[in-house]
Formats: structure tokens, sequence, C-alpha cells
């Protein structure tokens, strides 16, 4: 409890000098809020946005899911959710035991 009087009266005067503005957040609060995009929706946006770019044509094998993890600094989950709805879209298609594929063709509304 003495430490956080300690800081009080140092954010109070540091309040009062005028040199510097003091935003008060909570250590409770996790980063994103209500407004943010999940991880996994930015992940599966980017990886559409690059086939529809033409950047990855139809064919190209992905990386492995944990490769594209550590690309993206995301946990596997992450990704296996952004796999997912790449799926849902018709984006990309996985055949077990040889990776995942930019689907050949691609669904008309994502050709460039």
């Amino acid at each position: 409890m003495q430490k956080l009087e300690a800081s009080s009266t140092f954010l109070d005067r540091l309040r009062r000098s005028g040199l510097a503005t003091v935003t008060l957040v909570s250590d409770l609060a996790a980063p994103g809020g209500k407004g943010s995009e999940l991880r996994y929706m930015r992940v599966a946006n980017d990886i559409a946005a690059r086939i529809k770019s033409g950047e990855l044509e139809p064919g190209t094998r992905l990386l492995s899911e944990p490769d594209l993890a550590a690309y993206y600094e995301v946990a596997y989950h992450t990704i296996r959710g952004a796999m997912r709805v790449l799926r849902e879209r018709g984006l990309i298609e996985t055949i077990h035991g040889r990776g995942t594929f930019v689907r050949d063709p691609l669904p008309p509304d994502q050709e460039s």
C-alpha cells in the first residue's frame, strides 16, 4: 500500500508540474479492445490479400502451419483458425500428407 501512495504522490507532482501528461492505464486492461481485429482474422485477411494480388498464385503450396506461425509471430492455433477461414472462403485446400495449397482455380470473385 505504501508503494501505491508513493506512486500516487509522484504522479500528482508530475501532473502539476506541467512537464508531462500522465495517463493511468490499468494493468488489467488487455490490448486491443472491442474494435480491434482478431489475430487469426488479420492473418487470414493478409493471406487472402496476397492471393488476390497474385503474389500467391493458384497451386502455390503454403508454408507449413508451424512455419506460418513463426512468420506471423502468432500461436499455432491462431494459424489453424486462419486456415479454417481461408478454407471456408474457398481460397485454399489442404491435401493430407502434401500440404496446403492456393485453390486452382480460385472462386470467380477472387480471381484478379
